[in-house]
C-alpha cells in the first residue's frame, strides 16, 4: 500500500511540475540580466544588435523542430511592423555556429528569444515558440 501511495503522489508531483513548465512556454519575460559586461556587447553588436533600433534575437539549430515556428512568428510580427518609425530588426543565431554568445545570454534551450530596445538593452526574453500578439505587444512600444 505504501508504494502505491508513493507512487500517486510522485506522478502527481510530475504533472503539476510539467503543468508549470507547460504555462510558462512562448511567454514574453521581462529581462532578468545585467545589462552585462564588455565582451557581451561585443558580442551583441558582432551579432547584429546595434543599438541603432529594437532587434529581436532568436537562437536556433538546424536540428531544432520549434525553431522553424519561431522563425516564422518573428517574421511575420517584424514584417508587420516595417512601416514603423523604428522598424525591429529579426536576427537569427545558429546556436551551434555561435556558443559563447548563447552562454554571455545564459540560452540553456531551444528556442530562446530576446527582444533589444532601440539602445541595445535586453527588454524581453522568450523561452520556447512566442505567441505572435505577445510578441507584438513587447516590440510595438519600442518602434514608436
Amino acid at each position: 500500500m505504501i508504494e502505491i501511495t508513493i507512487l500517486v503522489v510522485m506522478l502527481l508531483a510530475g504533472v503539476a511540475v510539467g503543468l508549470y513548465l507547460r504555462s510558462r512556454e512562448g511567454t514574453v519575460r521581462p529581462a532578468t540580466l545585467d545589462s552585462g559586461t564588455d565582451e557581451r556587447a561585443e558580442l551583441l553588436a558582432a551579432a547584429g544588435v546595434t543599438g541603432s533600433g529594437p532587434a529581436v534575437l532568436h537562437f536556433s539549430a538546424d536540428w531544432c523542430g520549434p525553431c522553424t515556428a519561431v522563425r516564422r512568428v518573428v517574421a511575420g510580427v517584424t514584417e508587420d511592423l516595417a512601416d514603423s518609425p523604428q522598424p525591429p530588426r529579426d536576427i537569427e543565431v545558429d546556436i551551434d555556429a555561435d556558443p559563447t554568445l548563447a552562454k554571455a545570454l545564459n540560452v540553456m534551450s531551444l528556442p530562446t528569444t530576446f527582444v533589444f530596445d532601440a539602445e541595445g538593452r535586453e527588454r524581453f526574453r522568450i523561452s520556447g515558440v512566442p505567441q505572435v500578439g505577445d510578441l507584438r505587444s513587447a516590440l510595438t512600444p519600442l518602434t514608436v
